[in-house]
């Protein structure tokens, strides 16, 4: 079994190099990464639990799709950020991934500030990039998005790195976490991860 307080403080190197080892250990996640670089999506990533989740599993001993619900799959392009350009590109989608026995969401993320603020009650600033998005998630556990590059190299974006995720102690953003919906999710997720410490945030 790995253990993961040494990898906590590992290199990057070598913590970049665990993840992508769970995340191809997952089929399904492998598959999606495939289809989504063929696809020619700008500045994509799988994004959230797909990869989170594998990493947690292979810290546990757990099968790599354990607890996995969907597979996020995030994009960038803010050359037309009306609906209709986005639902051309979750169509194609659906096509391109329909014959799997998964979810894969497909959303672009230069359009998340249009439709965030409706959702949660909060203004969000136009996002500049995938890995923008990444940065602003409710915690830095989640801030961790993959894609295979034109080589077949998988590229990790990880703006606050891999500590936090391999240190099996899930803190929110307070800013950024909503807390019904967080320490909703917190509850799920411990059922699933028991040996992971989900710290609750305060209701207001």
């Amino acid at each position: 079994m790995p253990d993961p307080r040494r990898l906590a403080n590992a290199s990057a190197d070598e913590q970049q190099a665990f993840l992508v080892a769970a995340v191809q250990a997952n089929p399904v996640a492998m598959t999606v990464l495939q289809r989504a670089a063929a696809m020619g999506l700008p500045d994509h990533g799988l994004m959230a639990g797909a990869v989170y989740q594998a990493v947690w599993n292979a810290l546990t001993g757990r099968d790599p799709a354990h607890g996995v619900n969907d597979y996020d799959l995030g994009y960038f392009d803010a050359s037309d950020l009306g609906e209709a350009a986005e639902d051309v590109v979750i169509k194609a989608g659906d096509a391109v991934f329909g014959d799997l026995d998964a979810i894969v969401e497909i959303r672009n993320q230069a359009r998340v500030h249009l439709w965030f603020g409706a959702k949660h009650g909060v203004t969000r600033a136009p996002l500049t990039s995938t890995t923008d998005a990444v940065s602003h998630f409710a915690s830095h556990t989640h801030a961790v998005a993959v894609r295979l590059e034109t080589a077949g190299k998988m590229e990790v974006l990880a703006p606050y790195g891999l500590g936090e995720l391999f240190s099996l102690h899930v803190r929110p953003v307070e800013a950024l976490a909503d807390p019904v919906g967080w320490n909703a999710k917190c509850e799920r997720q411990q059922a699933l991860w028991p040996e992971i410490t989900f710290e609750r945030t305060a209701l207001a």
